[in-house]
């Protein structure tokens, strides 16, 4: 199995205020912000303030802010970083507050390094350290109190922001504790390691649902997102994109008519450094009317580049080349030895599994605002990769990376598509070419035609089973555009198993999965050509949405072939053999779950209607998990599926939140549902032909069925689940539709007129 680096930061972060340190990220990409002038930090505490961590303060009102280091696009992770920190605080619920970090980088993950929010690692990966943030803050208070009032400290009890010594009945709240400055106690990080975190069994809030406290300004206009932003004097970009989605370049402009449009500044023509654009314009205007209506004036010629006959049939066929050579590629998996396995088995089976290209489409527009202050450089925006943002701003701008201030705005939906920092770079060199701040805001049409994609996806699967219809030996190809390598940070890729180069594992995760297979080979290739046509992102699920669609309907073909019931296969092959271990056992007993939520083999349903079981260990192997779905579908004879049911089990470990594991969970499955059933664009001449809700069509609320979820918490680790979900879905439609039509469908979308013509077939 191959193991991705997720620690992207030479330095190793700690919760102490005196000892945490500025770390240099080891991409090359120095975060902005430490000892400049000029910068306005909003929620930087004031000097009475307690501040026992980085993470949070305490004022003298007793009032906790919690800083979020992870961006906050409505899963709500700035309420359950608070909730964490509250937990082993001892405060108060209605005393705690949120808010969101800037690209300090004293703010940078305590785990990854890097300022990143995606891979549904928030939870997981910063639950421990927001934990003894919060436990050390507890107990530098404890210490201030008795000090206060002169009584031993282990004779303190906390609970809801007071401090109390039961056997004098003295007590002090947190905020005179705060107003007479006794806490003062710091901790190095082997003290934060050693602090003893409450158990399960003692929790007062981790496990409860308690308002979400990002609600309320967001329900009363006060919480500020990008699109919210004013300054003095700010002007308005309008962007225009060329035909084609990558390589073309501006010939000319013609700003004739532009410059009848009241209050147009100029057309800035981007010179993009960083490679990040390509061929775009950007108009600007004392208003966002005006400078839209500016951009439509503006005459453009351009000169298409390499990828202007390009289409996805082009994209499919080269794909389907590179499968074919088979010394090509990286090796992600391999064990054993699938060929020499094949050539003894009793029966081989082989699939072709395709999914589209597919756009983010967040409800807020993309947009950023770019204001220069001397030699700083301010940007306004919600980014959930501020790390890798930050260096891009700066070489838009042309200076050092430490002369960027990055202020996080409220994210109005991120699915991955912001962790891409496109939108600043029209800002900041319009803001630069006409010496004023500026605010650019996409159209929708400039956001779906020059979306950071999921890519278009081919993978060849081949298994081979013996004859008592036992799984020996599976081979897997995944080819695709690989959106870690645009990046361009070599520790976000990872080594082939066989030493052959680097691989971008999230174009594989989820291939690498827990059930006992002998002999496993998982091979990543590079498709180039899309790579390059298609520039690509990280869409809400990553790979497991696409390399889980193969290996969870390669699974239920095979069962099928041997005679087994699909789920019962599954549960023979998730034995926890090897290195599979304890992951085989709770993805096993989510599938357990679902079927018994859902009825699965215990009813009879009537003609054309069928139930299909898949289940998953998304994200990466080292921090999945596990769910596991029951799909419930009627098929017509004209092919059209009509999904009736989704039941979901999910294994949480540590479940923060309750009610928002189940919304999150919820909100996922029909993400999943929409991919699998309507989401797909298409490339025609180097461009995507899809411009807008008419011709891009996620799932409507007419189209939703019911979704039943199972929430599993046993105490361990907490895991991810805002993507998870996603992943499990639409195997689980596929195999429905087979075992209620007999048709098989390998491609997403699935259509009506696919599921009709494997019927006849």
């Amino acid at each position: 199995m191959n193991k991705h680096v997720k620690n992207v930061a030479l330095e190793t972060t700690d919760l102490s205020r005196r000892s945490f340190l500025v770390g240099t990220a080891a991409t090359g990409l120095v975060l902005g912000y430490a000892g400049v002038p000029g910068i306005d930090q909003a929620s930087a505490a004031a000097p009475a303030n307690f501040e026992p961590s980085v993470w949070y303060a305490i004022s003298p009102d007793g009032l906790v802010t919690v800083t979020c280091g992870k961006a906050d696009m409505g899963q709500h992770i700035a309420s359950t970083m608070a909730q964490i920190v509250c937990e082993e605080l001892g405060a108060k619920w209605s005393d705690m507050r949120v808010a969101l970090a800037s690209n300090d980088p004293k703010f940078n993950d305590p785990v990854l390094g890097a300022q990143i929010t995606g891979g549904s690692w928030s939870t997981m990966m910063n639950f421990d350290a927001m934990s003894r943030a919060g436990a050390a803050g507890r107990m530098a208070l404890t210490e201030g109190a008795a000090a206060a009032m002169g009584v031993p400290a282990s004779e303190l009890v906390v609970r809801d922001s007071i401090i109390v010594h039961p056997k004098s009945k003295k007590q002090m709240s947190f905020a005179e504790i705060v107003k007479s400055g006794k806490a003062t106690k710091t901790f190095t990080p082997d003290e934060l390691k050693a602090i003893k975190l409450k158990t399960p069994d003692q929790y007062t809030m981790i496990g409860v649902s308690v308002p979400q406290l990002d609600i309320p300004s967001k329900t009363n206009g006060t919480a500020k997102y990008g699109i919210d932003v004013m300054l003095p004097g700010m002007a308005y970009g309008a962007v225009v994109t060329p035909p084609v989605r990558f390589g073309a370049t501006v010939k000319s402009v013609d700003d004739s008519g532009a410059k009848k449009v009241p209050g147009f500044m100029k057309a800035v023509i981007l010179d993009d450094k960083t490679g990040t654009t390509s061929g775009w314009v950007v108009a600007v205007a004392s208003t966002y009317a005006n400078a839209r209506k500016a951009a439509d004036a503006l005459k453009i010629a351009y000169d298409g580049g390499p990828n202007a006959k390009l289409s996805s049939q082009s994209l499919l066929d080269e794909a389907k080349r590179l499968q074919a050579l088979e010394d090509f590629g990286q090796f992600f998996v391999k064990d054993g030895d699938p060929n020499a396995a094949f050539g003894s088995a009793a029966k081989v089976l082989e699939a072709e599994y395709t999914t589209s290209i597919n756009i983010h489409a967040p409800l807020e527009p993309m947009n950023a605002t770019a204001e220069f202050k001397g030699e700083i450089l301010h940007i306004y925006s919600g980014n959930q990769f501020a790390t890798r943002s930050g260096a891009i701003a700066a070489g838009a701008a042309g200076i050092d990376p430490k002369f960027v201030v990055m202020h996080q705005m409220w994210l109005g939906g991120g699915f991955g598509r912001r962790l891409d920092a496109d939108m600043m770079i029209p800002a900041v060199q319009a803001a630069k070419a006409v010496g004023k701040p500026v605010k650019v805001i996409y159209s929708r049409e400039n956001d779906m035609t020059m979306d950071f994609s999921r890519p278009l996806t081919y993978q060849k699967v081949k298994a081979g089973v013996d004859g008592d219809g036992k799984l020996i030996a599976i081979s897997h190809d995944v080819v695709s555009a690989w959106p870690t390598a645009r990046w361009g940070i070599p520790d976000m890729l990872s080594p082939a198993v066989d030493k052959k180069g680097s691989l971008d594992s999230f174009t594989v995760n989820g291939a690498d999965f827990f059930y006992t297979v002998p002999n496993h080979y998982v091979r990543a290739i590079k498709n180039e050509l899309a790579h390059n046509a298609t520039p690509s992102g990280q869409l809400r699920s990553v790979a497991p949405g696409w390399t889980f669609w193969a290996v969870e309907s390669m699974i239920d073909e095979i069962a099928a072939a041997a005679g087994k019931d699909p789920a019962q296969f599954r549960i023979s092959l998730l034995d926890g053999a090897g290195k599979n271990g304890g992951g085989a056992q709770r993805l096993r007993n989510t599938l357990l779950a679902a079927m018994g939520l859902s009825g699965y083999g215990t009813k009879q349903l009537p003609k054309g209607e069928g139930m299909g079981v898949a289940c998953v260990s998304s994200q990466e192997r080292e921090s999945a998990s596990w769910t596991a779905c029951v799909a419930h579908v009627a098929v017509a004879p004209s092919g059209a599926v009509t999904v009736k049911k989704l039941t979901v089990a999910t294994d949480v470990g540590t479940q923060v939140h309750p009610d928002n594991i189940r919304a999150q969970v919820e909100g996922a499955a029909l993400w999943g549902l929409s991919l699998a059933m309507y989401e797909k664009a298409t490339l025609k001449d180097g461009g995507i032909e899809q411009t807008n809700f008419d011709s891009y069509t996620p799932l409507r609320m007419s189209q939703t069925p019911e979704v039943a979820v199972a929430v599993i918490a046993n105490g361990e680790k907490a895991t991810g689940v805002g993507e998870p979900a996603v992943t499990v879905v639409a195997p689980a439609i596929g195999n429905a539709i087979f075992n209620a039509s007999g048709a098989r469908v390998r491609a997403l979308p699935i259509t009506a007129e696919a599921v009709k013509a494997s019927m006849k077939a």
